[in-house]
């Protein structure tokens, strides 16, 4: 008999057992990109390091090291030094700069400070105030290149 008087059913002390219900395949994130832009009205300070393609149209106080490319746009500024693989100017840069690779500076673009590099295309209007030095492929090894470790041949422009 139960505590009000009814009786006590069988079926009322069932068990349940839990039953996980079974889940979908959780879907696959996309893979990040490795693309990043630092907008017009956007002042970084500090260092960037890193992989990938950045973007800078706005403004940069610091390093900028990357294994990858360096886009400087119009209305793009860094002060500070910069080393990529790849580095496009059509903003202003005022720091030394390291390619490893190729640097292109735009018709637009203004470098202040020394520039080591492999390949170096300057566009009728870009502004170099500074020393290159031009190293050969075989040495673009990221430790190898920076100014006075050997393997550079010095070009006045």
């Amino acid at each position: 008999m139960g505590l009000f008087g009814g009786q006590t059913k069988a079926a009322d002390q069932t068990d349940y057992q839990y039953a996980p219900e079974e889940q979908e395949e959780m879907p696959q994130l996309p893979e990040p990109h490795t693309n990043t832009v630092i907008a017009k009205d956007l002042t970084v300070t500090g260092t960037l390091r890193g992989d990938g393609v950045v973007q800078i149209e706005g403004r940069v106080e610091g390093e900028v090291s990357l294994k990858g490319y360096v886009i400087v746009s119009d209305t793009g500024v860094i002060k500070g030094p910069v080393e990529a693989d790849v580095i496009r100017i059509a903003g202003s840069v005022e720091g030394n700069i390291i390619a490893h690779d190729h640097l292109r500076l735009e018709k637009t673009g203004s470098v202040v400070g020394d520039v080591t590099t492999v390949s170096f295309v300057i566009e009728d209007g870009g502004r170099l105030n500074g020393r290159t030095t031009m190293i050969k492929e075989t040495s673009a090894a990221r430790t190898d290149i920076r100014p006075g470790t050997g393997g550079e041949e010095e070009m006045s422009l």
